[in-house]
């Protein structure tokens, strides 16, 4: 897709070129034929996220008067076939019943966050924002398409001065003798990654904040729990779940 699945408006219309350059690939790699499970996290503009393990199985969508096949491990279809508020796309290329025209494909909104100005549904995958559109039948970063377990993030953008989306967390969670230890870390669209310093740790009616290396101390009673971290300007995490013998 072109920026397609990605999205800042602003670069659509170059990603879209090299989306439908990619389409030329000869075929897809072998782990790409199976519908692989990959982990999803919708964060809307108002906060509330939808976070599910999906399925990334092809599908076909209707984009105006066409028909539009989408390839099996690629994060729009994973995006498509996941329980999120209506997806409604553009098609910056010339989608078909064939997966690989789906390189031009553009998420236009999700429920009730559309495009505007040069704000913008874009995704990561891991830490590190894609290269190519959602669909494209060469993969998110022009390496294949997802694997099993994958982490594909989308957020909606409006892109700083330079161009740069917010900063997203990511957390890792261990338990040991004196509470559950939190260690957050925000990434920017490289994958580059710094301690998220004052950040907010939640696990239910429970929080604590990062210090300046970026972790925090939860105490949490025994138990099954899903731990999350938030700040304000950034892109909320993937909730980890722990769980605390008694």
């Amino acid at each position: 897709m072109a920026i397609p699945l990605t999205a800042r408006h602003g670069r659509a219309a170059a990603l879209a070129a090299a989306a439908l350059a990619a389409c030329a690939v000869a075929a897809p790699p072998a782990h790409a034929r199976t519908a692989p499970l990959v982990d999803q996290l919708v964060v809307m503009k108002s906060g509330r996220a939808y976070q599910d393990t999906v399925r990334a199985k092809a599908v076909t969508v209707r984009v105006g008067r066409k028909r539009c096949a989408v390839a099996t491990g690629t994060p729009l279809a994973a995006l498509l076939r996941s329980d999120v508020p209506r997806v409604r796309l553009r098609d910056f290329g010339n989608c078909s019943r064939s997966a690989r025209d789906a390189g031009g494909l553009y998420v236009r909104s999700i429920g009730r966050d559309a495009e505007r100005g040069r704000g913008g549904w874009v995704y990561k995958v891991g830490n590190r924002q894609a290269t190519a559109g959602a669909g494209d039948y060469a993969g998110p970063l022009g390496r294949g398409r997802l694997r099993r377990r994958t982490r594909v993030l989308w957020f909606y953008c409006v892109p700083d001065s330079g161009g740069r989306c917010p900063r997203t967390l990511a957390i890792r969670v261990r338990v040991q003798a004196d509470g559950v230890a939190v260690r957050v870390r925000a990434y920017d669209d490289e994958g580059r990654g710094v301690p998220a310093a004052g950040a907010t740790v939640r696990a239910g009616g429970v929080s604590a904040v990062a210090d300046a290396s970026g972790l925090a101390l939860l105490a949490l009673p025994p138990g099954r729990h899903r731990v999350h971290a938030e700040q304000d300007g950034l892109v909320r995490s993937f909730g980890e779940v722990v769980r605390v013998g008694g």
